[in-house]
């Protein structure tokens, strides 16, 4: 994709845009919602220190399609609701990721679209060559052919069941990272090309949006496949899924709020604090995060850091904060307490 000199002058502003300053001067606003990624630790929703922080808006917390449908038109939504009604009962909100992906040998989609034959064997193997030696290969996971028309109506169909029992109740869901490899054309399953995945997220991202009116919906959009990070030419497909977004009225953000890695900052974190106004966004802070140096000062990043970095830079709506020890019950729970504090006054 050719683009004009205008246009990449615009994309390396963008990316001015994102890059953080050392010091991330000011005081915290109070503008993010701040939810706490349990992830599949459902029971975790009842903890007294999560359920008595008043700066803790809710939970996000992860389902599987294949746990919320076991079998073919079988929709399994009793944990669902049961985690929305304890949530209710102390004035929290829970945001529901629905994971079509995995990044292990769990295949998390359901029974059914592997063995009927219509369906292509409904998930591929995530293969990337590597880096340092092409020849060999990595294996990062499952993901569901999202590519495919006739596994993408199947997905969608699960939306608009979970959105008729939950849609207003919950505060949102979001949709799993885009981010898949398949970068090398050696490893593209069948029917996948660059154009037709972005085709198939967009189109999820519109059934997503048809199903709940409502709640918000939030694409994990942090990584296309096909897109080269570090040319002038900036990320094509995945402004694609950001200028759909716009238009529909999704959500956007991702994973891993890391403002020093410059992977993410040629791609998610520019487009995420250019978005148009009226556009939500929300990101999480997960595994690893808290781990990141920043490399001016050589000083790990702090929850303030990345607190601060969120809501001024990029103007999150949402904050999904991960319970990786000691920083969760150390840094986390402690800083959202006094957070709630200094709104108070």
């Amino acid at each position: 994709m050719q683009l004009s000199t205008r246009e990449i002058a615009g994309v390396l502003i963008l990316m001015a845009v994102a890059t953080p300053s050392v010091g991330f001067e000011g005081q915290p606003p109070s503008r993010p919602k701040n939810f706490i990624y349990f992830g599949r630790d459902r029971e975790r929703i009842a903890e007294p220190a999560f359920l008595k922080n008043k700066a803790i808006a809710g939970a996000q917390l992860r389902y599987s399609w294949k746990e919320l449908e076991p079998s073919r038109d079988r929709y399994a939504l009793e944990n669902v609701r049961k985690d929305a009604a304890l949530l209710e009962k102390h004035g929290k909100r829970l945001f529901i990721q629905i994971q079509d992906a995995s990044f292990s040998e769990i295949v998390p989609i359901p029974d059914y679209l592997r063995v009927e034959s219509e369906f292509g064997g409904g998930a591929e193997r995530k293969l990337e060559s590597n880096d340092r030696d092409p020849s060999k290969v990595r294996f990062d996971g499952w993901v569901a052919r999202r590519w495919d028309a006739r596994v993408r109506d199947r997905f969608i169909k699960l939306m608009n069941a979970i959105g008729k029992a939950l849609d207003g109740r919950i505060e949102g869901i979001n949709l799993a990272e885009t981010a898949i490899g398949f970068e090398d054309s050696r490893f593209h399953p069948r029917g996948f090309t660059f154009e037709s995945y972005e085709t198939g997220v967009k189109e999820i991202m519109t059934g997503a949006r048809k199903a709940f009116p409502r709640s918000q919906v939030i694409q994990y959009a942090n990584f296309m496949p096909g897109d080269s990070a570090l040319t002038p030419e900036g990320p094509a497909h995945l402004r694609g899924i950001y200028a759909h977004a716009q238009a529909i009225g999704v959500g956007v953000g991702g994973p891993d709020i890391l403002p020093f890695r410059k992977w993410q900052q040629s791609n998610s974190l520019p487009l995420i604090a250019a978005r148009a106004s009226g556009v939500i966004a929300g990101m999480a802070v997960q595994d690893g995060n808290l781990d990141d140096l920043n490399p001016s000062t050589g000083a790990r990043v702090s929850v303030q850091d990345l607190h601060r970095y969120a809501a001024e830079r990029l103007r999150l709506d949402y904050i999904f904060w991960g319970t990786q020890e000691p920083y969760y019950s150390e840094a986390v729970v402690p800083f959202l307490g006094t957070l709630f504090q200094q709104i108070e006054r």
